[in-house]
């Protein structure tokens, strides 16, 4: 059993603090069953989230639209929330339903010219990949750039990039691999390419810092279902404010004006900040539990939860090797996250996935290989289940 706390040294040379992890997972129902190693899947919802969907529920059934005006505040606060956990202003956090969302605001609205091209990574997810390669029928080209077992070649990158490269698109982490880029660089590299950087955050974000003041990443989106613990369908987008003028905005509805209120003036005018790609009636109860879920997160504080699964997946690699396993996943300082990647030489993957399954760990099977994505407050007991399970 692991230690129900942990000494965490903060920035800045404070005194050390001690972290309490034992009561981050007494918050997560999930743990009373199941050793829940997939995060990088799907999330499962703290206390607090679940908490808020059934207040919610209860109150949309007994008083219909009652108090929504409270509701609408209480999404308002996730943008506020948002904002802070970035550094940026909340004029530049848009509430969506999806990293493909947020992806397909630039990948649509950008002003495009035969001959352009973006540059991506061949084994990004395919939300950041298709919409990019959707624009070859305006002459826009998708430039794919291999990896090298999930390691990324910022050289290759770099020869790939051209004067007419407009977006470096990668992932913060790539869900195959588990590669954690260095942003600061990435920002760098294209922005000394004249091109602009699209992050997809969907890996990363909440458990990881970024400070967009100091990395200045032009956009962001992530969906809230996996490292930020909410549900399905609430994600946020990050559009730096000077950019908001050179995007043609997409989706755009009654929520989108200046006067979202007024039904009787049909007059485009378009708020000044991101949140005119909110165009329509918003996910509002699950925007609601992902504002619970960033508030319980943030209690932390993204550079304790970072330490903590870094010191979680190295406790799963070590415990991993000493069972024959392969670790595919580079695990290079400074470029480690949540998800681990490996297999059992010999051994089906997709069999021991069901044997983990049918013994209460969860986890995923990604391309013939087993990954497992570890949050905070799983602890030393999960990561035995998990040796356990698949040497049964």
């Amino acid at each position: 059993m692991t230690s129900p706390s942990t000494e965490h040294t903060h920035l800045g040379g404070e005194k050390p603090a001690q972290i309490d992890w034992a009561a981050f997972r007494r918050q997560m129902p999930v743990a009373q069953r199941w050793a829940y190693m997939d995060h990088a899947a799907v999330a499962p919802l703290p206390e607090p989230a679940r908490a808020a969907v059934l207040r919610w529920v209860d109150d949309a059934s007994t008083n219909g639209d009652a108090h929504w005006p409270d509701w609408s505040s209480q999404v308002d606060a996730v943008r506020t929330t948002a904002a802070r956990m970035l550094g940026c202003g909340e004029e530049e956090i848009a509430l969506v339903k999806s990293t493909t969302e947020g992806i397909n605001f630039v990948a649509e609205g950008y002003p495009w010219k035969p001959g352009d091209n973006v540059v991506t990574l061949a084994d990004e997810f395919p939300a950041n990949q298709y919409p990019w390669m959707n624009l070859a029928d305006r002459g826009v080209e998708t430039r794919r750039v291999p990896t090298e077992r999930g390691q990324v070649d910022l050289d290759r990158l770099t020869a790939a990039m051209d004067e007419r490269t407009r977006i470096l698109t990668v992932s913060w982490v790539s869900f195959s691999s588990g590669w954690r880029n260095d942003v600061d660089r990435l920002a760098r590299l294209a922005h000394d390419r004249g091109a602009l950087l699209f992050l997809d955050a969907i890996q990363a974000l909440g458990v990881f810092e970024l400070n967009v003041v100091k990395t200045p990443v032009d956009f962001l989106a992530a969906d809230g279902h996996k490292w930020m613990l909410g549900p399905e369908g609430a994600g946020l987008f990050y559009l730096r404010r000077e950019h908001l003028d050179q995007l043609r905005p997409l989706g755009v509805g009654w929520h989108s004006v200046v006067h979202a209120h007024d039904f009787t003036r049909i007059e485009l005018d378009l708020r000044r900040d991101a949140s005119r790609y909110e165009g329509g009636s918003q996910n509002m109860v699950g925007m609601i539990a992902l504002g619970e879920s960033l508030k319980l997160l943030n209690s932390y504080g993204q550079a304790a939860l970072s330490r903590r699964i870094i010191e979680m997946t190295d406790l799963a690699c070590r415990r991993l090797d000493e069972i024959g396993a392969t670790i595919a996943t580079d695990r290079q300082p400074g470029h480690e996250s949540g998800i681990v990647v490996f297999e059992l030489p010999g051994r089906d993957s997709h069999e021991l996935a069901k044997q983990c399954f049918n013994r209460d760990v969860i986890l995923s099977c990604r391309s013939g290989r087993l990954r497992i994505s570890l949050h905070a407050y799983n602890n030393e007991e999960d990561v035995g289940r998990l040796v356990d399970a698949l040497t049964s």
